[in-house]
C-alpha cells in the first residue's frame, strides 16, 4: 500500500485558524452551558466511580485553555497550575470560563497561521505541533464534558444539547 501521508503538500489546510478558533469557541459555550446547567453542590461535590468532580475537570480546562494559547501567541514557557483559588464557586468558574474565553481569542489573533505547523513543548512536557496542541486541547475539553454529560443525566438534569454552541 502506497503511503500517501508523505505526498501531502505541508502547506494545504483543510480548516483557517479562523474556522478552527471558531469551531473552538462553539465548543467552549457549549461548555459553558453545561457549567451553568449543575447545582452549585453537584458541580463540587458529585462524582461517580472515583472520576473528579466537574469542578475540578473545569479546573483543569481553565489550566489548559488560556495559558496553552499564551504559551503559543507569545512562545514562553507556562506551567500547568490545576489548583485554581479563585474556582471556589459556579459564579467563579463561570466568569473565570468567560474570561479565559476572551483571552484565548484575543490570544488566538497573535498567532500567524505559519506557526500552526511549528513543533512545540506545551508547558514543557507535550511535544506536538501547535495544531495538534490546540487539537489536544479541545479534545480534552470534549472529553470532560462527555463525563459531565453522564454526571448530569445521573442528577436527573437533563444537559444542553451538545451542538447548541
Amino acid at each position: 500500500m502506497e503511503n500517501t501521508l508523505e505526498k501531502t503538500p505541508t502547506t494545504a489546510s483543510f480548516i483557517s485558524p479562523a474556522n478552527m478558533l471558531a469551531h473552538w469557541l462553539g465548543h467552549r459555550s457549549v461548555t459553558r452551558k453545561v457549567i451553568a446547567a449543575f447545582p452549585e453542590k453537584e458541580l463540587f461535590e458529585f462524582s461517580i466511580g472515583g472520576m473528579r468532580t466537574f469542578a475540578a475537570m473545569v479546573q483543569e480546562l481553565l489550566a489548559i485553555g488560556a495559558p496553552g494559547m499564551r504559551e503559543i501567541a507569545m512562545e514562553t514557557g507556562e506551567k500547568l497550575n490545576e489548583a485554581i483559588k479563585e474556582a471556589n464557586s459556579k459564579e467563579n468558574i463561570l466568569r473565570l470560563w468567560d474570561e479565559s474565553t476572551e483571552e484565548i481569542t484575543r490570544l488566538w489573533a497573535q498567532v500567524p497561521a505559519e506557526r500552526f505547523n511549528e513543533k512545540i513543548v506545551a508547558f514543557g512536557q507535550y511535544e506536538g505541533t501547535v495544531w495538534s496542541t490546540i487539537l489536544y486541547y479541545i479534545d480534552n475539553e470534549l472529553h470532560h464534558r462527555a463525563q459531565a454529560y453522564v454526571y448530569l443525566r445521573a442528577l436527573n438534569i437533563e444537559p444542553p444539547f451538545f451542538y447548541a454552541g
